[in-house]
């Protein structure tokens, strides 16, 4: 018995293939090199030989095992029929399409590829929103074989017929499930109609859900399934912890594991782009030095702050799940999730930040009382139980001093209870709790207390002014109405007012 559980764990787990191995150009063999790779990880031995048979490929595997270098190192290999070092144009069409969720993946997957490709004569560019698109116009109509783009943006620019799609030969979708959660689905119906249906199309995900089978059975012909780790599943290298916490105590828990384990940097999620901005307001208000990472900051204002924080420069990232997809960071000791996500898949997502490439890291979720169905359903995507630890928090608050009168005596507090002794029998009174409110003094000034008084000599106001008796009519008509004004007639007519000077001036005529 011991021999055969012997034999089975050395064919289970295998010695990690080298990538020299592999039927590859000595330019991607030295680009490999250069970028220290040595040996594959499991999802790139095992997706990379299918895909340079040119077979459809679904790919699922923990999220930090290298999925990236898994689909663009073979295609680059298939694509390198097509170098050439013409300067038209029209000799670098788009060959290959690779899709992201969101632009901080976008640009890093255009690093990768472009770190790949550096000795070849293969032309890369990514494109995506929040930044202007001249430049990306130009780079498109100088010709690239490799494009990298967020779905908006790519629309965009097919709209504006500045990238034509109709010679693309293969279309990576990475992080498809993100994109079908944030509402691309349409998007990639309207992209994919672009394309030549003889294609290669990869798919390369850390969790497949219901909606991405029935998108590869749409889109992809006699998919091969490759998969290194059961779907949805952590990464054993990541420690994860959950803390019951209140919402008051939340950034008091941060502060105190960061403390308590000595931790230098850590990616802090939250589940809205408002709470991100004022959570890192009130870290940098601590003394940490922490930069803010959602939608509603300008794509330059985000890869600063994500430059930042991988030079070192930022001790905290508060990010939404923009954050939580792809993103590599080096040697990341620690995620917390100050808000539980409302998708159990993002949660995978979410912690797969920290112990990537085999190395170690930990998991922090802070838990209230209002998510507990959202534990539950990581619970049930992960399949495994989840212990909700207690944690005690302490209060590094100073206390308040309290304030004294002048005299130097303690001023007592003005809900305070006190107890009153009887004046007759010296009994002791129960407790009074006197209210803090004191109403304004009345006013004291003489001019105002005296009643109003006309003051003489002035004039009434027009609005007060009563017509005299005399000039109402004997119908007694109200003193608000006025009387209508007499004005003589043109053309010599008489006036009522004068009819005898009239008669004389005319006698005298």
């Amino acid at each position: 018995m011991t021999d055969t559980r012997t034999h089975e764990a050395t064919v289970a787990d295998p010695a990690p293939a080298r990538f020299d191995t592999l039927p590859l150009d000595a330019k991607l063999l030295r680009a490999v090199a250069d970028s220290g790779y040595a040996t594959m990880t499991p999802i790139q031995a095992k997706a990379i030989p299918i895909v340079l048979d040119g077979r459809d490929v679904m790919g699922a595997a923990q999220t930090g095992t290298g999925k990236t270098a898994a689909f663009s190192i073979p295609l680059l290999q298939r694509m390198l029929k097509h170098e050439n070092a013409s300067a038209s144009p029209a000799r670098h069409p788009v060959r290959a399409l690779v899709l992201a969720p969101t632009r901080e993946l976008a640009d890093q997957v255009a690093n990768n590829v472009k770190a790949y490709a550096k000795h070849t004569q293969l032309r890369v560019a990514c494109v995506f929103g929040g930044i202007d698109m001249k430049p990306q116009t130009l780079q498109l109509k100088g010709g690239v074989e490799v494009l990298i783009a967020t779905p908006g943006r790519l629309l965009d620019h097919i709209e504006a017929k500045n990238c034509v799609l109709n010679q693309v030969e293969y279309v990576v979708l990475d992080e498809a499930d993100r994109m079908l959660d944030i509402g691309f689905l349409p998007d990639l119906q309207r992209i994919l109609s672009y394309l030549p249906k003889a294609r290669q199309t990869l798919l390369f995900s850390a969790t497949f859900s219901g909606e991405i089978k029935k998108l590869a059975q749409s889109y992809l012909q006699e998919p091969v399934l490759v998969e290194v780790a059961r779907p949805n599943a952590t990464a054993s290298t990541v420690e994860q912890r959950f803390f019951s916490v209140t919402d008051d105590d939340k950034r008091q828990a941060v502060r105190q594991i960061l403390r308590q384990r000595d931790i230098k940097q850590a990616i802090v999620f939250v589940n809205s782009k408002l709470g991100a901005a004022r959570l890192a307001r009130s870290f940098e208000r601590d003394g940490l030095r922490t930069a803010a990472l959602h939608g509603d900051k300008s794509q330059d204002e985000r890869l600063k702050s994500l430059d930042a924080f991988k030079r070192g420069e930022v001790d905290l990232l508060v990010a939404t799940d923009v954050a939580a997809r792809g993103l590599d960071i080096a040697d990341l000791p620690a995620v917390f999730n100050f808000d539980v996500p409302f998708n159990a898949e993002d949660y995978v997502h979410r912690i797969g930040r920290t112990g990537r490439a085999g190395a170690s890291g930990i998991a922090v979720t802070l838990v209230t009382k209002s998510d507990a169905r959202l534990v539950a359903d990581i619970e049930k995507l992960t399949k495994r139980t989840l212990e909700i630890e207690p944690i005690e928090i302490e209060d590094g608050r100073p206390a308040r001093p309290r304030r004294s009168d002048s005299d130097g005596e303690p001023r007592r507090a003005p809900r305070e209870s006190r107890a009153e002794i009887d004046s007759a029998g010296g009994a002791v009174a129960e407790p009074v709790r006197r209210s803090s409110y004191r109403p304004a003094p009345a006013s004291r000034d003489p001019f105002f207390d005296k009643p109003y008084e006309p003051t003489a000599g002035v004039e009434a106001p027009s609005w007060e002014k009563v017509a005299p008796a005399a000039s109402l009519s004997a119908k007694a008509l109200s003193p608000y109405i006025k009387p209508k004004k007499k004005v003589a007639a043109l053309f010599g007519a008489k006036r009522d007012a004068e009819p005898e000077t009239i008669d004389q001036q005319t006698a005298g005529s």
